[in-house]
């Protein structure tokens, strides 16, 4: 069988990461043939949190699975929808008692399923359960479902995801990380064939800080003052890695780095759309 090509992309961030989706997606899953999409999306709506209708919208471009993290919750009415569609997830390892699920196994147009879990790691963040325990017990709920999986781990904490994508090293396809908005450059395939980064990056607006726009930032760092953290609206870009696997093993085969800027013709005008919220 054929290589199988993933993409997973990072945070992101507002309309303007909603909307660099919407225009850069599509064409790279053509143009690379890609098999999946798997989006982190927690900070879509107003730049914190996810509603109903824009995970809708999301799940409308053709991406297959979207992960979130720590800002979940931040949309209260968004739980009874996490509890009804199995293509969204929330981190495994919050309480049982939690509405949604933390993994899930997607089929693909291709016919090959994929397994996705979420987890939320613990240094630097709030307190939630080991996320180490957390993949074994999402493993064995995916069980012989699916050879292809990834693993996206919304951390602080380089050391963590790290020590992470060592524990899954050759029981997953792929260990990512997320939640700094920051991406990183050590990209690698690890002994046992599992495809590591430590931080895909911000899909979202980057003529910003991490999302936001700057002024108020500044304003809040040099004064101590509060702040409103609007969304920035400017340099739209995707950010991720494509994930090339053997789809008969789950092995890795390599990993790449991307990063798309939505082209100046292609741009909308962002502050001129409906509120980021809706």
């Amino acid at each position: 069988m054929s290589d199988f090509r993933l993409l997973a992309l990072g945070d992101t961030v507002g309309r303007p990461g909603r909307e660099a989706i919407e225009a850069l997606v599509p064409p790279l899953v053509r143009d690379r043939r890609i098999d999946a999409v798997v989006v982190n999306a927690e900070n879509v709506a107003g730049g914190s949190g996810l509603t109903e209708t824009l995970a809708k919208k999301l799940l409308a471009v053709g991406i297959d699975v979207l992960t979130t993290g720590d800002h979940i919750w931040k949309k209260q009415a968004f739980a009874e929808y996490l509890a009804r569609e199995p293509r969204v997830l929330r981190p495994f390892n919050y309480a049982p008692a939690a509405a949604g699920r933390g993994c899930t196994v997607v089929q693909t147009a291709r016919g090959v399923p994929i397994g996705v879990v979420n987890l939320l790691g613990r240094v630097f963040m709030d307190p939630v359960d080991c996320p180490f325990r957390g993949a074994d017990a999402a493993l064995r709920e995916i069980g012989s479902r699916a050879r292809i999986i990834l693993v996206d781990i919304h951390a602080e904490a380089t050391s963590e995801k790290t020590a992470l994508a060592h524990y899954l090293d050759g029981r997953v396809t792929a260990v990512v990380g997320t939640h700094t908005h920051v991406q990183t450059a050590d990209e690698r395939i690890l002994p046992k064939g599992t495809a590591y980064l430590t931080d895909l990056g911000m899909t979202g607006p980057y003529d910003s800080v991490l999302g936001r726009k700057v002024e108020p930032v500044l304003y809040r760092f040099t004064t101590q003052m509060y702040a409103a953290f609007d969304v920035a609206e400017r340099d739209a870009r995707i950010s991720g890695a494509i994930i090339t696997a053997d789809p008969d093993t789950g092995r890795a085969k390599a990993i790449e780095r991307i990063q798309l800027a939505v082209p100046d013709a292609a741009r909308p005008s962002f502050a001129a759309r409906e509120d980021e919220a809706d």
